[in-house]
Order: C-alpha cells, then structure tokens, then sequence
C-alpha cells in the first residue's frame, strides 16, 4: 500500500522526535513517502498530489486546520468537486495539534504514539467508512464551521499563540470568558435562517456542525448537538443572549454526560440540510477551528458520504 504521511511541525504538539517514529513505523509495513508542510496551503497541495498519484492514503500528522487543508486539497472545492471519489486515497489522521477534534470524532487516540499503533492495525486491516463533510464559503468542512463569539476566541488564541504563546487548556477557558464577556457589551448582528422554521434574529453566534461534540474543555467533550453525527445530516446552535444567568445552565448541559442542552435564549436543530447565517455587519468566522477572517453572509449545505477515512467501525 502507498501512503502519504504529512506532518505539519508547526502544530502544537507535533515534535521532530514523535514525526521521526511515525514514519519510522508507518515506513517498515508500507511504502511510505513523507512530506513536511513549510506554509499555508501546502497540505492541500500535497494531498491533490496524492491524489492524482493515486496513493491508497494520506496520513496526516497535524491539527484540524491541517485535516481541514488536506481535505479539500483532495476532494476540490464543492462548487466543482473530483468528479469520481472512489478512487480517492483514504485520509487517516494522528493527532498534532491542540484539540484534535476530528480524530477524536473518528475514535482515534488522542496520545500520538498510541494512535500510531491504532493506525498501523487499522490500515493493516483495511478498516474504512465514509463521512459526510458540510460546506460554506466554497470550502468543505469537517466538524464545525461559526460566527460570533467562537470566531473571536479562535482569533484570539491564533494571535496569543503568533507571539509565542502556548495553547493550553487554561489559555482557551480564559481566552471564551473574555471573549464572552465582549461579547455580550456588543449589540447582535446575526440572523439565522433554518428551512421550516422562523428565523432568529439577533443572534450574538451561531455555528453549524458536521458531528458532536464540535469541540472539547480539555479531555470533556462540548455537546451543543448531540443528535448531530457524520451520519446525518447538519447540526445549528445559536444563542441571542449573553447573560450570564442564563448561559451557566446552558453550559452545565452541555459538559454533562448524555447531554441534550435546551433553552429558551438557543436555537438548536440536529438533522437540516442548508442553513442561511447572515448578519447586519461583518463578523469574524471560523472553520474547523482555523480563523478565516470576516463575513456578512455564509450559506451551509452538506454532502453525504463523500470522503473515506481510516477510522474504528462505529457500532
């Protein structure tokens, strides 16, 4: 079997020495070609690469954003997508970066060494599904795309970490709370447009999920969609109000085990094919986890069963 493996060493768990192992494993049972990212866009480009190749599969070592790259690289934008996916290589992933939301999703080890061993079980057995993926702005997406609040906390944390800061867990909790609290002296701007269903208007965020949970608080999984999974089809949560009152409960439900968060202030539905964000003045948005600037208008859709991934088989 032939695989890409690419490692993005800029990712914030990534080391020479973990790269070094991986592909020492991976490069001892298959036939294996490394390649090193050195900047933005170049995942993509090596995956577009594997796949006209025609590699079995690409191996990323790296963040979400790096998953992220590596995807649309491979399928095309979603307004003119690879015409034939069935020969698409399969996109396996070891966890490098800070949150690692996909491969969590996927079932793979959140410990780098110990998802190397998965990995190499897994491709020797020829272990695959197929996902849906969602899309806006031309580009596909895998866990979570937003406006709003978590737009600006991914901002925020891409700046603390440009000057050399590291992003940890406790970074991230203090990083929302004052992002949080912004927003709410803020006036609302977004509008959230669901087919069957009024609109809510001022709304301060809103984002769409491919799966739940769409993010972690540490090692605890953040469910605002629990109903939402790779499987279905698309999950939007919006809130317009940030009193903290009101949110306390909100995030209690939505850290607790079995989680089904309601209230009054969200709107939440689990299963919608499109969804419409707009919003009266530019708002910063982000996608898988990656901060892509300003938007006023962002429409969502979602394609079924378009990717193959390595991954555990679901029950």
């Amino acid at each position: 079997m032939r695989a890409m493996l690419i490692v993005n060493p800029f990712a914030t768990s990534t080391t020479d020495a973990g790269r070094d192992a991986l592909a020492n494993t991976l490069s001892s049972r298959f036939d294996l070609t490394v390649e090193v990212t050195t900047h933005r866009g170049h995942a993509g480009e090596l995956a577009a690469r594997a796949r006209d190749e025609q590699y079995s599969a690409v191996i990323v070592h790296g963040g979400d954003g790096t998953v992220n790259e590596v995807v649309n690289g491979l399928l095309g934008p979603p307004s003119a997508p690879v015409s034939d996916n069935t020969a698409l290589p399969a996109i396996a992933v070891v966890p490098g970066g800070s949150a690692n939301v996909f491969a969590r999703a996927l079932g793979m080890e959140a410990d780098p060494l110990r998802a190397t061993g998965q990995l190499v079980e897994l491709l020797e057995q020829s272990a695959r599904r197929r996902v849906s993926l969602a899309y806006t702005d031309d580009r596909w997406f895998l866990f979570n795309a937003g406006v709003g609040t978590d737009a600006a906390v991914i901002k925020s944390i891409e700046r603390q970490r440009n000057s050399g800061k590291k992003a940890t867990p406790a970074r991230y909790f203090a990083t929302t709370l004052a992002c949080f609290f912004a927003a709410a002296r803020q006036h609302p701007t977004v509008t959230v447009t669901v087919p069957g269903e009024a609109p809510m208007q001022a709304a301060y965020y809103a984002f769409v999920s491919n799966t739940s949970p769409w993010t972690y608080l540490g090692s605890r999984p953040v469910n605002t969609n629990p109903g939402t999974t790779f499987d279905t089809r698309l999950g939007v949560f919006a809130s317009k109000s940030m009193s903290v009152w009101r949110n306390l409960p909100l995030a209690a439900q939505m850290l607790r085990h079995g989680a089904d968060p309601r209230a009054g202030h969200i709107l939440r539905a689990d299963d919608v094919d499109s969804v419409l964000i707009e919003s009266d003045q530019p708002i910063d948005m982000q996608m898988d986890g990656e901060y892509l600037g300003v938007r006023t208008r962002l429409e969502f859709g979602t394609a079924p069963a378009v990717l193959d991934v390595v991954a555990p088989k679901t029950d």
